[in-house]
C-alpha cells in the first residue's frame, strides 16, 4: 500500500477537477490532469489550420481549465507559480502515465456508466497499491467499483471535496465494503495532516452527510417561505450570521452554488428515497421555471437576486418580477441583534411568536429531526454530522449542537405538540435523564451514543484554546490578552480584545509575557483562535485622542508599542507568531520581529495603514526593510535602492497577501518561517517550532546597524508617487502620506549607504505617524473606516 502521496492524477478538468488539482499543487504535490479529447475544432483552431490530431487540440479542454485557474475568484492557487506542478494530458494519449501516480482521483460527469467506463481504464493502467477515489457528490461508491480487480477494490473509496477545494474544509471519505482499513486510515490522516481538511467518514448513501442535510434544510426553507408568504430577502436577512450561518444565508448561497447544481444534488436523493422525504426533495414549480429560464444565479447573471446598476433586487417567486430587497422586521430580530453570543441570539429567535420565530421554527425543527432520523444511515455518530455541516456548509453550530443550545427537552415537547415524530433514540436519551447530546466533564467534551456518553476524540495536533483554558487555567490575563501555559515548557500569548485590536492592555501583556518566558519557559507562541489574528491597532482610540489633540498620549502609546516589538525581537527565548486570516497593520507588525512565523495557509498579511491616512508606527517599515535585506544571501551584490523601492511599494500600495505563500513573495515571510496547511493544527505547529528553535540552541539576533538609501534614495522613491499625483491617480493627501513614508524608509536626510541604528528609524516612524495623525484628512479617513469599514479617498 502507498505510504505517502508523491504524485497524483486527477481525471476530469471541470471546475471541481481543476480545483482539486490546484489544491494538490498548492501543497507541493505534482499532479497529472486529464480530460476527454474534443471531437471537433473550434473557430480559433480552424483559423490556425490545426487538426484533431494536434496536441494543442487534443489537450484543449485541460489547457483551458488550467488557464482559468489564474483568473478565477476566489483564487484556487495560493501562488500562481504552483501551476507549474500541474501536467496536462488527455484520456486517449496519456492514460499510461497513471502508473506513476500514488493517488488517482476521478472527477468526471455524475453518471454511473461513464464513471465505470473510466475506472475500467484506470484499472488497466494504475500501478498495484495505488489509491483510487471518486469525488462523486452522490452516486453509489460501491456501484462504481463493480467488476474491478481485487487490488483496485481494496484501494478504492469515495473522497468528496467541497467546492472550492482550497477554501472549504470538509472532505467526506466514503469507504466501500471492500476498502482496506489501512487505506481508509491513511486517506483520513493524509486528508487532515497534509491536505489540511476536516475529514468525516460517511456511509455510502445518497449525497452522503453534508449535502443530504444541507439540501434538505434549504428545501424546507423554500417551502416555509412559500407557505408563510415570506420574501426572498426576508428569509436571507434572518438565516445568515444571526443564526450562525454564512453571510450568503439561503438564497444568496443558492445563487453562488448555481440552481442547476443544487437541483442535480436534490434529484440524487429524490430518485432514491420514498414518502415524505421524497416530497421534500421534489423542487418547487417556481424553481423549475427558473431552471427553464436559465436563471441559475451568479453564473447566469440572475437567479434569486439580480443586479441592476448599483441596486441588488430580489425575485418575487409569484410574479417572477425583480423587486427591491426587503428585510424581515420583527421584535425577536431586534432582541437577537442586541443579545451577546450566538446561544442567546438563537434562544431569542427560536421560541418567539412573531414572524421571525415562526419561520425559524419551521426551518429548524424539521432539520433537527431529519438529522436525528438519519443517524446510523449516513454516519455512525452525531459528531460526524455536526462536523460535516460546520466544515461543508459553514454552520457555526452543527444540528445537535444547535439542539443543545435551544434545549432538547423543551424543543421535543414543542415538536410533539405540533405532531412531529421524534426519533426513538432521542426519547430514550431523555428517558435516561440525559438532557443534552454533548456534555463537558473536567474540560473534556463527550457526546451521546447508544445509551452512554463517549469522549470526542481529536487529533493531538488540534489544540482548542477555550477547552485548554478550562482545564489548565491561565498564568495571567487582562481585558485584552491572556498568557497560557501550553505545556512542554512553552507559553502562549492569546489576544481576546474586540477584533483583537491592539491597545494598552495587549502591549502590557506582551511585556509581561516576554519577561515571564525569559525566566521560566523555553519560548512563546503569539496566537489565538478568534475570527482573525489581529486587524491592527485600536483605531477608535487613536482617532479619539487625535481629535482631542492628545498627541502626547498617542506618542506614549506608539513608543510603548515600538519597545514591546523590540522586546519580541530581542527576547532571549524564541518567540513564534502564529497568524491566520486577517493579519493587518499592527497585527503584521507583531509578526515581523518574531524569531519565526508559523502562518496558516490562509493568512492575509499586510501593512495597510495608508488606507486610514497613516503609515505603520510600530516598527513595521523598519522590520519589513530589514527582513528583505536579510533575505539576500550573504556575499551577494545587491542594489540597496531596489530593496527600498520594493518595501516602499508594498506599504504605499497597502499590499495584502492573498495567502501565506503570497506573503512569502511580498517578503512578510522568509525561509525561516513556516506554513501550516491545516488551520486547526496552527497552535500545535507553532509550539513545535518554538521547541525546535530552543533545542537548536536559539540565540537572539545581534543588534547591528542598517544601511539606508538616504536623501538621494528618498528622491528616487518619490518619483513614482509624484508621477501618479500629476496623472490624477492619487490625491494631494495621498502624496503627502507617500512623502512621509519615503522619508522613513530612506532613513531621512543622510548620505546614501549610511548605516543607522534601529531606534533612529523607529523615531522617524513615530514622527511621521504623529504628524499624519494630526491631519484632518487622515482623521476623516480613520472615521470613514470605523463607520463604513472601507477606505476613503480624500
Amino acid at each position: 500500500m502507498v505510504k505517502c502521496i508523491k504524485r497524483a492524477a486527477v481525471l476530469g478538468s471541470g471546475v471541481m477537477g481543476s480545483g482539486i488539482a490546484a489544491h494538490l499543487a498548492n501543497i507541493g504535490i505534482p499532479v497529472l490532469l486529464l480530460d476527454i479529447v474534443p471531437r471537433e475544432l473550434n473557430q480559433e483552431e480552424l483559423k490556425k489550420g490545426l487538426t484533431l490530431e494536434d496536441k494543442a487540440v487534443r489537450n484543449r479542454l485541460v489547457q483551458t481549465a488550467v488557464q482559468k485557474l489564474l483568473k478565477q475568484k476566489p483564487a484556487p492557487l495560493t501562488d500562481k507559480s504552483n501551476l507549474e506542478r500541474i501536467e496536462i494530458g488527455n484520456f486517449e494519449d496519456d492514460m499510461h502515465l497513471l502508473n506513476e501516480a500514488d493517488w488517482i482521483i476521478e472527477v468526471v460527469v455524475e453518471n454511473l456508466a461513464v464513471k465505470q467506463k473510466v475506472f475500467a481504464l484506470v484499472d488497466q493502467y494504475r500501478k498495484p497499491g495505488s489509491i483510487v477515489s471518486s469525488n462523486t457528490s452522490g452516486i453509489s461508491v460501491e456501484a462504481m467499483a463493480e467488476g474491478r480487480s481485487e487490488d483496485f477494490r481494496k484501494h478504492f473509496l469515495g473522497t468528496h471535496f467541497f467546492n472550492p477545494p482550497r477554501y472549504l474544509k470538509l472532505l467526506e471519505v466514503i469507504p466501500t465494503k471492500d476498502t482496506d482499513q489501512e487505506v481508509l486510515a491513511f486517506i483520513k490522516s493524509f486528508g487532515e495532516d497534509v491536505l489540511g481538511k476536516g475529514v468525516v467518514e460517511a456511509k455510502d448513501t445518497p449525497n452522503f452527510i453534508a449535502n443530504r442535510i444541507g439540501t434538505y434544510g434549504l428545501l424546507v426553507t423554500v417551502q416555509e417561505m412559500m407557505k408563510g408568504g415570506y420574501r426572498v430577502g426576508e428569509v436571507d436577512s434572518i438565516t445568515g450570521p444571526l443564526i450562525g450561518r454564512p453571510k450568503s444565508a439561503t438564497f444568496r448561497t443558492l445563487d453562488v452554488v448555481g440552481l442547476d447544481t443544487f437541483a442535480h444534488v436534490a434529484k440524487n436523493v429524490y430518485e432514491l428515497v420514498d414518502g415524505e422525504e421524497k416530497e421534500v426533495f421534489d423542487i418547487p414549480v417556481f424553481m423549475q421555471k427558473m431552471l427553464d429560464n436559465k436563471w441559475l444565479g451568479s453564473k447566469s447573471g440572475q437567479g434569486f437576486y439580480k443586479k441592476e446598476g448599483k441596486d441588488i433586487l430580489e425575485l418575487n417567486p409569484e410574479t417572477f418580477q425583480y423587486e427591491e430587497r426587503k428585510k424581515l422586521l420583527a421584535p425577536s430580530v431586534e432582541q437577537a441583534k442586541q443579545a451577546k453570543g450566538l446561544q442567546n441570539k438563537l434562544k431569542a429567535l427560536i421560541y418567539a411568536e412573531d414572524r421571525a420565530g415562526v419561520l425559524l421554527r419551521g426551518i429548524t425543527i424539521p432539520t433537527l429531526l431529519y438529522s436525528a432520523e438519519l443517524l446510523g444511515d449516513i454516519a455512525d455518530d452525531i459528531v460526524a454530522i455536526d462536523q460535516a455541516m460546520k466544515w461543508g456548509f459553514g454552520w457555526e453550530l452543527g444540528p445537535f449542537e444547535l439542539w443543545d443550545v435551544i434545549g432538547v427537552e423543551k424543543s421535543v415537547e414543542l415538536m410533539e405538540q405540533q405532531g412531529s415524530k421524534v426519533p426513538v433514540w432521542v426519547k430514550d436519551m431523555l428517558g435516561k435523564g440525559y438532557g443534552t447530546f454533548y456534555r463537558k466533564e473536567n474540560g473534556l467534551l463527550f457526546y451521546y451514543s447508544d445509551g452512554e456518553y463517549r469522549q470526542v476524540r481529536r487529533n493531538p495536533k488540534v489544540i482548542d484554546l477555550k477547552q485548554y483554558k478550562e482545564i489548565h487555567g491561565v498564568i495571567k490575563k487582562n481585558s485584552g490578552a491572556s498568557l497560557i501555559d501550553l505545556g512542554d515548557g512553552v507559553a502562549l500569548l492569546e489576544f481576546h480584545s474586540p477584533s483583537n485590536a491592539i491597545g494598552f492592555d495587549i502591549i502590557q501583556m506582551i511585556n509581561f509575557s516576554i519577561s515571564e518566558v525569559e525566566k521560566n519557559y523555553k519560548g512563546l507562541v503569539i496566537g489565538n483562535q478568534g475570527k482573525n489574528f489581529c486587524v491592527g491597532a485600536n483605531l477608535g482610540m487613536i482617532l479619539m485622542e487625535a481629535q482631542d489633540d492628545n498627541l502626547f498620549e498617542i506618542d506614549m502609546v506608539i513608543n510603548q508599542f515600538q519597545q514591546a516589538m523590540m522586546k519580541i525581537k530581542y527576547s532571549k527565548k524564541p518567540v513564534v507568531a502564529a497568524p491566520f486570516g486577517m493579519t493587518l497593520g499592527g497585527g503584521a507588525e507583531i509578526c515581523l520581529p518574531a524569531s519565526s512565523i508559523q502562518a496558516s495557509s490562509e493568512t492575509y498579511m499586510g501593512l495597510v495603514e495608508v488606507g486610514v491616512g497613516l503609515i505603520p508606527g510600530g516598527g513595521g517599515n523598519k522590520e519589513l526593510y530589514i527582513k528583505q535585506l536579510n533575505n539576500i544571501p550573504k556575499g551577494t551584490d545587491f542594489d540597496l535602492q531596489t530593496v527600498a523601492n520594493k518595501v516602499f511599494e508594498t506599504i504605499a500600495m497597502a499590499k495584502v497577501s492573498s495567502s501565506a505563500a503570497e506573503a512569502k513573495q511580498h517578503q512578510f515571510l522568509n525561509e525561516n518561517d513556516r506554513i501550516s496547511i491545516n488551520s486547526d493544527h496552527l497552535i500545535h505547529d507553532a509550539k513545535k517550532r518554538v521547541i525546535d528553535l530552543y533545542d537548536a540552541g536559539y540565540q537572539p539576533p545581534i543588534k547591528k546597524k542598517i544601511p539606508v538609501v538616504g536623501e538621494t534614495g528618498y528622491a528616487t522613491l518619490l518619483l513614482g508617487a509624484q508621477s501618479m499625483y500629476l496623472s490624477g491617480y492619487i490625491s494631494e493627501h495621498d502624496l503627502k502620506i507617500a512623502k512621509k513614508l519615503a522619508f522613513v524608509i530612506a532613513g531621512g536626510k543622510v548620505p546614501f549607504g549610511t548605516e543607522v541604528d534601529e531606534q533612529y528609524l523607529l523615531n522617524l516612524e513615530k514622527e511621521a505617524f504623529l504628524s499624519l495623525v494630526a491631519e484632518r484628512k487622515s482623521q476623516a479617513r480613520m472615521q470613514h473606516m470605523l463607520v463604513k469599514g472601507k477606505p476613503l479617498r480624500n
